[in-house]
C-alpha cells in the first residue's frame, strides 16, 4: 500500500519542472533565432553577449544563463542556421528529384531562399565563411561541415545523373561542383547588394551553361547552328 501510495502522490504532483523548462527552450530559441539574423548583418563575430540582449529585449545575465560564453554562443548560433537551411533549403527538394533535375531544384530552392530574405544579410554561410576563412578554431570548422554537407548534396545528384546517363561517364563530378557551388554565392553577393533579380536569373543561366558544356549540349547546339563546319 505504502509503494502504491506514493506512486499515486508521484502521479497526482504537479509538473513543476515542464514549464519552466519549455520557457528555457522557447527562449533559447528565440535567442538563437535572433542571432543568426544579425550575424548576416554584423558577421558572427560582430555579435555579442550584451548587443544582443538589447535586441531581444533580454538581461544579459538572462543571455549568460543559456550561453556561458561567445564560442558557445557561436556555435549554438551556427548550429540554428543549419537547422534553417535545412527546411528552407534542402527539404524543399524530394529525396524522389535526383540527377540533373535535382542540381536544377536545389539551385531554385537556394535562390528563393534568398528572395525570401529568411536572413537579412542573405545566406547565412556565405556571409560567416568569409569572416571565419582566415580565424582558425571551432566556429569554422563547423562552417567549413556544413559547407561540404552542402556541396554533398550537388556531389551526390551529379554522380545519380552521371549513372543515369545523363551525364557522360568520365565527367568530373567534383570539378561541376566547385563550378555551380561559387556561382551561387555570386549571385547571394549580388541579390543583397542589388535587389536585382536578374542577377538570379544569371545564376540560372550560369548554372545551365556549366551542365550542358558537362553533356556536351553545347557543341551539339554549335554544329546545328554551322551545318558543314567540321
Amino acid at each position: 500500500m505504502k509503494s502504491t501510495k506514493n506512486q499515486m502522490d508521484q502521479n497526482s504532483a504537479p509538473p513543476a519542472s515542464r514549464k519552466p523548462r519549455a520557457d528555457g527552450i522557447e527562449s533559447r530559441r528565440t535567442i538563437l533565432d535572433a542571432a543568426a539574423r544579425l550575424a548576416t548583418v554584423r558577421g558572427l563575430g560582430g555579435l555579442s553577449i550584451g548587443d544582443l540582449a538589447q535586441h531581444i529585449g533580454m538581461s544579459k545575465s538572462g543571455l549568460y544563463a543559456h550561453f556561458k560564453s561567445k564560442e558557445e554562443l557561436e556555435l549554438a548560433t551556427i548550429d540554428t542556421a543549419a537547422e534553417i537551411f535545412e527546411t528552407d533549403v534542402i527539404r524543399k527538394v524530394p529525396p524522389s528529384v535526383r540527377g540533373l533535375a535535382r542540381v536544377a531544384a536545389l539551385t531554385e530552392a537556394f535562390l528563393q531562399h534568398l528572395v525570401r530574405r529568411i536572413f537579412p544579410g542573405g545566406c547565412f554561410f556565405a556571409t560567416v565563411a568569409a569572416q571565419l576563412a582566415s580565424h582558425p578554431g571551432r566556429a569554422r570548422d563547423r562552417i567549413m561541415h556544413l559547407q561540404a554537407a552542402w556541396a554533398a548534396q550537388f556531389i551526390v545528384a551529379l554522380r545519380q545523373a552521371r549513372e543515369a546517363g545523363e551525364l557522360p561517364r568520365g565527367a568530373d563530378v567534383n570539378q561541376l561542383v566547385f563550378e555551380i557551388t561559387p556561382m551561387m554565392f555570386r549571385a547571394n553577393f549580388a541579390w543583397i547588394v542589388t535587389e536585382d533579380e536578374r542577377v538570379l536569373d544569371q545564376a540560372r543561366v550560369g548554372v545551365k551553361n556549366v551542365l550542358a558544356r558537362a553533356t556536351g549540349e553545347t557543341g551539339t547546339r554549335e554544329k546545328r547552328r554551322r551545318p558543314g563546319k567540321p
